[in-house]
């Protein structure tokens, strides 16, 4: 038979759904030369007529046809009603292996359904007497063998980011008019919700678009209408011609309408043309929030968390445990049914429905909730959960339960406006979204539930009564989810507020470290929630920072009121439309059993998130103390360029001491690692005066114009009254430094852990560790494989790997166990720390690219120079003579460039590898230990001498 034939034969039939279904099948194979059922699948395993399931509402039925992996199909008499045809296949869905396509027919027409995964719902129409055209016999082919050619090609994400972006337009727009921001949003939020609404059908067909077409031209008309439509959605009624549903919710419960401009309402039609009903609110709260904020408007367009980011943090400290009561449930109900009693079948039957109940009080906070995505994820897999306990309920015949979970079960606080109203807006979306697509019906009284879940309110500190800062009390719930606000200790005045941040480290000065970033209050809110009974189980996002420094305090405090079951040290997230590295922390009041790190179980997971040797128990080592320290910390502009130093050097001063006194080249991590420039710092030192600072004309005019006006606005008194000496000048540092002529210094942080040799001329940077030692001994153990993995067991890791990690003196230093040498082995290290570093060196300054310049200025036998000074008179000043390696001519400064340690290291010739390699094995000699040592092993012997040296 061909299409024609076909046609013929169907345009005048008139058979019933049963005497149709099947011979009209059949005749389509025919037409399409594909296999009948029979032939190609005689077990009817993959594909077969009458495919018994259980519906998804209760009870069993039969798909007509159904084809393993390709589709589901439904048929009705001529004249039948092919939607309810399609909600029977959508309650039949999960039963049939959720086939990519579902197909609902009669005599004169077939529809097929797309249902791939993060697609929009698509549906394709062939009339009868179209079903031979090119496009329609294409179609029909790939329903029947290849039905990924049927696939959508906008995806749901594409459609999202479009519907966001369309809203933020109109937002601005009104926002450029001087309307009130948060009345914007409401506003809009509500018009989100009708063009939703109408495209699944809760409002009639195309009604808001009708009214959006109709009086695109006429704004006084269209707020008119929309007002009415918003009083009939908050009560119930009628709308002309046609009734409206009884919405309720916090969304109606004020008809307040915004007038629109002629071109904004073009906008909002322009809108409604889009499929509202596959919309993703995972991301449309996030991409609709950037568009209300003007704060955030440079974010359109950049990236957003994914549900899978989200997943990954709710599954285990969510899921887990009740999927874990849902099996127990389960197992206890196969029990029960094995004894064949109706006695038990009853006690089955009220276990389950139990459980479902239980499902419908589960309660999840998330305390910085935004425009709620993860609460969104959350309520999603909520529901998928409770589908799955009612689905085995139905394959065991039982009685349809109804399903309770809903948002009125999250909670949520948020103290951005915009994104607190776009909360409660994205949860109902995604729970209504969720009904539609597994065949539910939604309630029609109300639709929408009034509830004051979402609140927006500082989470941290209640400043209501800003003489008596108090904690805000959180809702008590059985989960905490989300993800702080990343602020970090340095950047957190700035963005808040001094008074704000003085608050808020009184309030918790008993409990974190003054240094805390902002997202340790959150852990520590959560902690003591579920130390005080108001919550069972939490799961937190923070910077990396939090495994080491000052914020590892609240994982200190969380281990010893509970524990940790769930980490990942490092994963890659969005913020703020921008990629960084996070790291995420689960943790309960020390009841779960299982622990998982990074992906694998593990029997511990220490505060510093690594499974391995737990070096946190490491302590400070007393031979160790006073050598190492951070670098100076200006807070303030004290930085010259080479070309003022030396005209400063050689200016005269009334009082006959020369500037070189308080000029000093100075040396940053960028300097160590990428070749900086020739910076100099002017650095009155720790204890000069104000009138003893005066005399040095030319520098003191320098930072009188650039530092004093900046200090003077500082809240802190000490750096505002004596404004000319550095924020943190170092006084231990400068002593320890006394008397030596060179010493060691490494980046703060670094991808490679680097040290190099200093002149004792130069001051340290914050963004350096200063080491009080010259000989080649220390600086080939530090330069060793040996530190650098004790280093970094105990820094914290920065963002990626690429980015480095942070070398902390009290942590990676100070808890160092050096090795007790034989003066033979001493010697070795030292050997071979020189010829490493000389190698080195003639890389990065090969002889024949450079030459030697010779500074010369005045300088006082007593000063910083001193080493240098030549032919002091009798004030003790002489001539500096200072060396300085600088390109021989321009074209060798080009190619220095390139001639960098973090190149060098990323590239790893074969002779740094060879001279690693002989350092390294005179180190472990040193220890006692064999040169091929495990790396881990290192560490846990490292640890076992820190201990024993700490006693």
């Amino acid at each position: 038979m061909n299409a024609t034939e076909f046609k013929i034969r169907y345009r005048t039939a008139n058979l019933s759904e049963r005497s149709l279904a099947q011979q009209h099948f059949l005749d389509l194979c025919e037409v399409l030369g594909h296999r009948r059922p029979a032939e190609a699948d005689p077990t009817g395993e993959s594909f077969t007529f009458e495919k018994a399931v259980q519906k998804t509402a209760g009870g069993k039925g039969f798909a007509d046809v159904w084809k393993k992996g390709f589709f589901g199909w439904e048929y009705k008499g001529a004249g039948g009603d092919l939607k309810k045809a399609y909600q029977q296949l959508l309650q039949y869905r999960e039963a049939l292996d959720n086939p990519p396509l579902l197909v609902v027919c009669d005599t004169q027409r077939i529809v097929i359904h797309t249902n791939f995964t993060n697609t929009p719902h698509t549906e394709y129409e062939m009339l009868l007497e179209e079903i031979d055209t090119p496009q329609n016999m294409e179609r029909l082919r790939a329903l029947f063998s290849d039905p990924t050619r049927l696939r959508p090609g906008v995806t749901r994400t594409a459609i999202t980011e479009a519907a966001a972006a369309k809203l933020a337009q109109i937002a601005q727009s009104m926002r450029s008019r001087g309307l009130e921001a948060h009345a914007v949003a409401h506003f809009l939020d509500r018009i989100i919700f009708c063009l939703f609404a109408e495209d699944i059908e809760l409002l009639p067909a195309n009604l808001f678009s009708r009214i959006v077409a109709n009086t695109r031209g006429d704004t006084v008309r269209f707020s008119r209408q929309i007002q009415t439509l918003f009083e009939a959605m908050a009560h119930g009624g009628d709308f002309g011609a046609d009734a409206i549903r009884y919405f309720n919710g916090n969304l109606f419960n004020d008809s307040a309408v915004l007038d629109l401009t002629v071109p904004e309402i073009e906008a909002v039609r322009q809108a409604a043309d889009l499929d509202w009903g596959a919309v993703d609110p995972s991301i449309l709260g996030t991409l609709f929030e950037r568009g209300l904020d003007p704060k955030n408007r440079t974010q359109l367009g950049a990236h957003y968390t994914s549900r899978e980011d989200i997943e990954t943090i709710i599954e285990p400290v969510v899921l887990t445990p009740l999927r874990r009561e849902w099996d127990e449930v389960r197992q206890s109900v196969e029990t029960m049914l094995k004894r064949d009693t109706v006695a038990a079948r009853r006690q089955a039957d009220q276990r389950l429905q139990q459980f479902v109940a239980r499902l419908g009080q589960v309660t999840v906070l998330d305390p910085a909730c935004g425009s709620a995505n993860f609460l969104y994820v959350t309520l999603q897999k909520l529901k998928d959960l409770e589908k799955q306990v009612i689905d085995y309920a139905l394959s065991q015949n039982f009685t349809a339960f109804l399903p309770e979970v809903g948002p009125w079960q999250l909670y949520g606080l948020e103290l951005n406006p915009y994104a607190a109203d776009l909360a409660q807006m994205t949860v109902w979306i995604g729970y209504l979204q969720w009904l539609r697509d597994h065949g539910y019906l939604v309630a029609d009284n109300p639709v929408l539930r009034s509830t004051d879940n979402i609140r927006c309110q500082d989470a941290v500190i209640d400043l209501s009564d800003p003489a008596h800062p108090q904690e805000p009390e959180w809702p008590k719930v059985d989960f905490i989810v989300g993800n702080p606000p990343f602020l970090g200790d340095k950047v957190m005045r700035g963005s808040l507020g001094d008074d704000y941040v003085a608050a808020l480290r009184k309030l918790y000065g008993g409990r974190l470290a003054g240094q805390s970033d902002l997202c340790c209050y959150w852990f520590e809110k959560a902690r003591q929630q579920i130390q005080d009974g108001r919550c069972k189980r939490a799961g937190l996002l923070a910077t990396q920072g939090i495994r080491g420094g000052a914020n590892r305090k609240v994982l200190e405090r969380i281990k010893e009121t509970g524990d940790i079951f769930f980490a990942v040290s490092d994963r890659d997230w969005i913020l703020d439309g921008a990629n960084v590295h996070v790291s995420m922390v689960g943790f309960d009041g020390g009841t779960e059993q299982e622990r998982v790190l990074d992906g694998h179980p593990t029997p511990e997971i220490h505060i510093n998130l690594s499974g391995a040797v737990n070096v946190t128990q490491a302590a400070r080592l007393s031979a160790n103390t006073g050598i190492c320290y951070l670098g100076v910390m200006k807070a303030g502009d004290f930085d010259i360029t080479d070309a003022a130093a030396q005209s400063m050097l050689a200016a005269p001063n009334p009082h006959h001491r020369p500037n070189s006194d308080v000029l000093r080249p100075r040396l940053t991590a960028r300097d160590i690692l990428q070749r900086g420039g020739k910076g100099w710092i002017i650095d009155f030192g720790c204890e000069t005066t104000e009138d003893e600072g005066a005399y040095y004309e030319a520098p003191w005019q320098y930072i009188s114009a650039n530092v004093k006006p900046v200090r003077e606005q500082n809240r802190r008194s000490r750096m505002a009254v004596k404004w000319w000496l550095h924020g943190e000048a170092r006084p231990g540092m400068r002593r320890s430094l006394t008397g030596l002529n060179r010493f060691i210094v490494t980046p703060e942080v670094s991808k490679h852990r680097i040290f190099i040799w200093l002149d004792a001329v130069y001051l340290a940077d914050h963004q350096t560790r200063a080491i009080a030692r010259s000989d080649d001994y220390s600086f080939g153990v530090l330069q060793s494989r040996v530190h650098e993995l004790w280093a970094r067991s105990q820094g914290t890791q920065l963002r990626e790997s690429e980015s480095g990690f942070r070398y902390t003196p009290s942590t990676c230093f100070e808890t160092f166990p050096f090795p007790e040498p034989t003066e033979q082995q001493r010697t070795a290290i030292g050997v071979a720390a020189a010829a490493l570093n000389e190698l080195r060196e003639g890389w990065l300054n090969p002889p024949d690219w450079m030459r030697e310049e010779i500074l010369s200025f005045p300088g006082a036998f007593d000063g910083p120079w001193s080493r240098y000074v030549i032919g002091p008179g009798p004030q003790g000043v002489g001539t500096v003579h200072f060396p300085r390696l600088i390109a021989r001519d321009p074209d060798c400064g080009q190619k220095l460039a390139t001639r960098t340690l973090t190149n060098l290291y990323n590239q790893m010739p074969a002779w740094l590898v060879n001279a690693h390699k002989r350092l390294d094995s005179a180190v472990c000699s040193a220890y006692g230990w064999p040169s091929d040592i495990e790396d881990s092993e290192i560490v846990v012997r490292l640890l076992a001498l820190n201990l024993e040296g700490s006693k």
